[in-house]
């Protein structure tokens, strides 16, 4: 099994008062591609953090093997829903482990 954990920071200049739709909107597109994608067995995207973190959201996926997470990463629906996201944000972290 495969953990893909992402942390990314919104950009620093989008308007305070469409922060909370916008990562509502990058929640909602993330998560409709459980059950969608072969071989991502959960995607859950976080979007409210405590105060001392330092990342706007996270995404926490698992898949069944790496050729499943090689083909997410390729998948249009994946790449649909990624595009929004890059629209939104100014730095991504990854990381990607075998559990």
């Amino acid at each position: 099994m495969i953990r893909h954990i992402i942390l990314w920071k919104l950009k620093a200049d989008l308007p305070e008062s469409d922060v909370p739709a916008m990562k509502a909107e990058a929640k909602r597109r993330l998560e409709s591609l459980n059950g969608n994608i072969p071989g991502l067995l959960s995607l859950t995207v976080h979007t409210d953090g405590l105060p001392s973190s330092n990342a706007s959201m996270m995404l926490e996926s698992t898949f069944e093997d790496v050729p499943s997470l090689e083909g997410y990463q390729t998948n249009p629906l994946h790449l649909a829903a990624a595009g929004y996201v890059r629209s939104i944000v100014e730095s991504r972290l990854c990381l990607d482990f075998e559990a």
